[in-house]
């Protein structure tokens, strides 16, 4: 898969393989999980291969062989698949995202030099977004970002000027392996001081389907209440920035204090009704 050519011969080889309908997929995994199938795990990373590469082709910006990063994140695909559990209702291209990602990360962290012992989450968050962000803002120029430039990305990241600058020095420069040993007489390397304080892909899908299950409960509790009620909960508690309890005492012809009132009883009733639907035997709260 060198070069140009080789990657889009690759390219459409893999359009070869047939996606998987929702009900082949489940029976495949179901196959790999009870029985390990070899044929039914070949199927499921076969049909997926295009998603390694489209999400592989967002990582050509680092300057590393293309087939590399492929290779990569096909090898995160097949975590996918062994660590797959089909019965928890989602399809496998959602979980195995995540491991694809994770891998070719891995791997650029490996083949690029972070300079800084103990690298943190936010920084190798920053290592990963620098280039789009600065594409967003038109800063596509070579060498040192001006200081408006640094100020929006420091901004937008949420990082300081500081680290947007020396990390767009590291990615400008040349890079150096983190396989190099820190010093000549060490075997310890450069990369075994790199900290990943990220929580591992199951962690994060766990907490991903947590999320969507809490708002599935909400929803279903929004529903309860009345009109008035819904419109102050979504302004003074689901939004970036709460509008003020005077522009809805203006809204609805009432005191700051009874909107106050009103939207400490309709959270209420919102606690009551999600812990009604997750605990359904409980007995109901008086109203």
């Amino acid at each position: 898969m060198s070069g140009e050519a080789g990657l889009s011969r690759y390219l459409t080889e893999i359009r070869k393989f047939p996606l998987l309908s929702a009900e082949d997929e489940y029976m495949f995994a179901k196959r790999w999980k009870e029985h390990e199938d070899p044929e039914a795990a070949r199927r499921l990373v076969t049909s997926h291969l295009r998603l390694v590469a489209k999400i592989a082709m967002g990582y050509r910006g680092y300057g590393l062989p293309v087939s590399e990063i492929v290779s990569e994140g096909n090898v995160g695909l097949m975590q996918a698949v062994k660590r797959f559990e089909p019965d928890k209702g989602f399809r496998l291209a959602t979980y195995a995202m995540w491991w694809i990602r994770a891998s070719i990360q891995e791997y650029v962290l490996r083949s690029w030099s972070m300079v800084k012992l103990g690298t943190t989450a936010a920084q190798k968050k920053l290592f990963f977004n620098l280039r789009k962000a600065k594409s967003n803002i038109g800063a596509i120029e070579e060498g040192d970002l001006t200081p408006e430039h640094v100020a929006t990305l420091s901004d937008r990241l949420g990082v300081t000027p500081t680290e947007v600058t020396d990390m767009n020095r590291r990615l400008s420069g040349p890079d150096a392996s983190l396989n190099a040993p820190l010093r000549s007489e060490s075997e310890s390397e450069w990369q075994d001081w790199l900290a990943d304080d990220t929580a591992d892909q199951e962690t994060r899908l766990a907490e991903r389907e947590e999320m969507g299950n809490r708002h599935a409960l909400l929803v279903d509790a929004m529903k309860e209440l009345t009109e008035r009620e819904r419109d102050i909960i979504q302004a003074r508690r689901l939004q970036d920035e709460p509008v003020t309890l005077e522009e809805l005492s203006q809204k609805y012809g009432v005191s700051r204090e009874r909107v106050r009132q009103i939207e400490v009883r309709a959270f209420e009733k919102l606690q009551r009704g999600m812990k009604a639907a997750t605990n359904p035997g409980a007995l109901p709260a008086p109203a």
